[in-house]
């Protein structure tokens, strides 16, 4: 190994262990986020909602997080709903999700694992 492929290769490590050890920084590895953009869901305010999320994992850094849309979830009196996907745990149904709740779930849930219950579609 050169010199500078020794040097390389010390600071991914260095990257990977800031990374790891950074608690703002630390989501979930892997979350996938489900924003339902059927005709219902943006008449609610999914949009909205949809941007809250975008918005939160920028301003945040988040990394590992994958963020997309789908059509009607099957629950039109509860939108917008946001399904939060983490590797290893059960599917969240999140509903009724205004923007401020977005960043809450984006806080709670996806930055420190604690799922915010009062927003779970409990059907």
């Amino acid at each position: 190994m050169s010199p500078t492929s020794e040097s390389l290769e010390m600071l991914k490590h260095i990257r990977q262990q800031a990374q790891a050890s950074s608690a703002t920084n630390a989501p979930v590895e892997n979350v996938e986020i489900v924003v339902g953009m059927g005709t219902v869901g943006i008449a609610a305010g999914a949009r909205q909602t949809l941007h809250a999320i975008l918005s939160y994992i920028e301003k945040n850094k988040l990394e590992n997080i994958c963020v997309r849309q789908t059509g009607n979830l099957g629950i039109d009196s509860f939108e917008p709903v946001v399904l939060v996907l983490v590797p290893h745990q059960e599917r969240v149904t999140y509903v009724k999700v205004t923007p401020e709740i977005a960043d809450l779930i984006m806080e709670k849930h996806v930055q420190h694992g604690e799922v915010v219950r009062e927003y779970v579609n409990k059907e």
